[in-house]
């Protein structure tokens, strides 16, 4: 019984201390690398599993660790905020006439879609997807 009391302590402060590094002024909380969340990770993965072959055939398991491997690394070039709005710009931008202006003109959309494309383009070079 002590040992796990002992095991759920020292996990406990392991974990704490992860997130935290104490100076002797302050302490200051760890910069939050990754804000994607789960739900936004998963949909890139089965678009990306879908858009290389699918869940079938030899090249499916390798192609979610690849896919999963993408989006860390598209992750680490842009914040999810940023992202967010680059894949809207992007499918918006197709909107004919006036209406699809909004989304294709503005410096702010060319700006994040170049983004994206390069983030994407790091992504793949990183990533091997069949």
């Amino acid at each position: 019984m002590s040992k796990k009391i002992f095991l759920s302590i020292s996990l406990s402060v392991f974990m704490t201390g992860c997130a935290t590094t104490t100076t002797p002024e302050k302490t200051v909380e760890a910069p939050q690398i990754n804000d994607f969340p789960t739900r936004d990770r998963v949909e890139y993965v089965f678009n990306c599993i879908a858009k290389h072959g699918g869940l079938s055939g030899s090249k499916a398991f390798i192609n979610q660790y690849a896919c999963g491997c993408k989006i860390d690394k598209i992750a680490e070039k842009m914040t999810f905020e940023e992202y967010e709005s680059a894949k809207t710009f992007s499918y918006l931008k197709k909107t004919p006439g006036e209406n699809g202006a909004a989304f294709r003109d503005p410096k702010q959309s060319k700006d994040l879609r170049t983004r994206l494309k390069e983030a994407d383009k790091y992504a793949e070079s990183q990533c091997f997807v069949m």
